[in-house]
């Protein structure tokens, strides 16, 4: 078994992970990045909303992130899956599938979220390519054709009315009864937006293309693209929970200034504290987290010299 004892470890390897580990990496920290190389965007074609990089394939931005980080010498990115971790006093210690030991003054968590899209026949096949569950990194693409938005939730008129701004040819598929009051159904009609409650009975498609919505009843609308309303999005690990750290009412980690939690040196950054960043928000949090924890790093230093 390969053991060492590094600065921090950072667990999952995507903008957040990895902008932390450049900043702790440039402030003379080492630094191993453990990451899985499963993330939630590998389904989709391209990413969007990142500056200077909009439109880059999501495995293109990390081999940019791999190459530019080998300037580096303290910073190592290696491809495994964490099994588990525990606080052993000051120290955190971290094992993983392949049988790494590795302790560290502090931990962070950048592991996202994983989906769990509605069991619909089809939905599955066009997800990432043509039906999405984020508009600000894929509605632009898909403007003024005709949309179906797929699901159902409380306060569902405000995702609605947010795909209605990229799309009028909208179609609402709550897949059984809306939650919509009388005067939001109104509010549909009055702007020509459709709302189906009859169940879907699957999803077809051409080229992974969308193409249809079967309904149980056995109507069918055509649209180009869709958007999910609750992609039933869960945590990617629970190992923080060990830790300590539970979840809040919305399903994200428990955390204070900067990713910082009630743990004395576990921080968890990224959509695992706010369920959704995007790219920019999750990499501005490493930076964020990883110069706050650097600055505690030299104050912990310049007492114990």
């Amino acid at each position: 078994m390969k053991q060492r004892t590094v600065d921090v470890v950072v667990v999952g390897g995507g903008p957040g992970g990895l902008s932390a580990a450049l900043v702790l990496g440039r402030s003379l920290r080492s630094v191993v990045v453990i990451d899985a190389g499963h993330p939630r965007n590998e389904v989709t074609h391209e990413s969007h909303g990142f500056l200077t990089r909009d439109g880059i394939k999501p495995f293109e931005l990390r081999e940019l992130a791999h190459e530019q980080m080998k300037k580096y010498p303290k910073v190592s990115i290696i491809k495994d899956l964490v099994e588990d971790v525990w606080k052993v006093d000051d120290h955190f210690k971290t094992t993983t599938r392949e049988g790494a030991i590795i302790y560290s003054r502090k931990l962070i968590f950048a592991t996202g979220l994983k989906e769990d899209i509605p069991d619909i026949p089809g939905l599955d096949d066009v997800y990432g390519k043509s039906v999405f569950s984020c508009p600000y990194c894929d509605a632009y693409e898909h403007r003024d054709q005709p949309i179906a938005l797929i699901g159902n939730k409380k306060e569902l008129i405000h995702y609605i009315r947010l795909i209605y701004n990229w799309s009028r040819d909208l179609v609402v598929a709550t897949n059984g009864p809306a939650s919509l009051t009388e005067k939001e159904k109104e509010e549909l009609r009055e702007r020509k937006v459709r709302l189906v409650e009859t169940p879907i009975k699957e999803v077809l498609f051409q080229d992974r293309d969308l193409h249809q919505l079967v309904f149980t009843d056995g109507e069918t609308i055509n649209r180009k693209a869709g958007f999910i309303v609750n992609t039933g999005a869960k945590q990617a690990t629970m190992l923080p929970e060990k830790l300590g750290v539970h979840l809040n009412a919305q399903d994200g980690f428990e955390t204070k200034e900067h990713g910082s939690t009630k743990v004395d040196g576990l921080f968890i950054i990224g959509d695992a504290a706010k369920r959704f960043t995007g790219l920019m928000g999750a990499a501005s949090e490493g930076y964020e987290t990883g110069v706050f924890m650097n600055k505690q790093f030299v104050e912990e230093d310049w007492i114990n010299e």
